[in-house]
């Protein structure tokens, strides 16, 4: 077994283990076949990103989103840290005819892919959340910016920090761990249902997603609540968020400015 000061930048025991239960893997498919929210993000998306052109999914699972938009004609690359899902999506993708590049490489570490390669981008189903560490989040997020060629699009799903589905005691203990500016605001941390260590999956305040994306030069084009059902909510199950690469021009003193 891994030990622990050995796993990748941003994962930790419950991750790495979530990664790698095989059980998880072979339900998950049926999982997203069957919920509603995966078919939202997958409409989100096709609004999105309305003429083919390359296409990257972070954290792309069994291949749902790469599969979708490979037959539509798009150039996909799907890159994921589990080795046994891209397996999967692999098998995915020959199942149904089409041709997808698949990558297995940590959503922090992503350098040996070029920058401003791909006109769209996408990470979702909370798999933002799934990465430990503000610090380590914000690498992400910096990294979809730079894959994506000026004015390209990237679609983002978080889950909500303040979803009364957590439980009103969660809820209100997230609300004074933000009040108060903890490190630990937004984590929740479960145990597995596929064995293993417990797993922390960590939410977002609207505001907190938007200024993320902010922060790495995007500019957020529009934010949509959605519920448990996929459907618009005002007591958000999460947010799908489409941001926008600007124009970008390097001053002479070495600035970069978005515009």
């Amino acid at each position: 077994m891994l030990p622990d000061w050995q796993l990748p930048a941003g994962v930790d025991r419950g991750l790495w283990d979530y990664l790698r239960a095989a059980d998880m893997v072979a339900g998950y498919d049926a999982q997203m076949a069957a919920s509603p929210l995966a078919r939202a993000d997958v409409a989100f998306c096709e609004r999105a990103f309305p003429t083919p052109g390359r296409l990257i999914d972070l954290g792309c699972g069994t291949g749902r989103l790469c599969v979708h938009f490979a037959a539509k004609g798009y150039a996909c690359v799907g890159v994921d840290l589990s080795e046994p899902m891209l397996a999967q999506a692999r098998a995915n993708a020959a199942a149904a005819g089409v041709s997808v590049e698949w990558k297995a490489a940590n959503l922090v570490e992503l350098g040996e892919l070029s920058g401003g390669s791909f006109d769209y981008a996408a990470c979702l189903f909370s798999t933002l959340g799934m990465v430990r560490g503000a610090e380590n989040r914000a690498k992400v997020v910096a990294n979809a910016f730079r894959l994506l060629k000026p004015g390209g699009q990237f679609v983002l799903h978080v889950h909500n920090r303040y979803f009364r589905g957590l439980g009103s005691g969660v809820v209100w203990r997230q609300r004074w761990r933000t009040l108060l500016g903890r490190a630990d605001a937004g984590d929740v941390t479960m145990p597995q249902a596929y064995g293993g260590a417990p797993l922390t999956l960590h939410h977002f305040t609207r505001r907190g997603a938007v200024r993320l994306l902010e922060a790495a030069g995007f500019r957020v084009v529009e934010v949509a609540a959605v519920g448990v059902d996929g459907a618009p909510a005002r007591g958000a199950y999460g947010y799908l968020m489409l941001a926008e690469r600007g124009r970008v021009s390097a001053p002479c003193d070495g600035a970069v400015n978005h515009v």
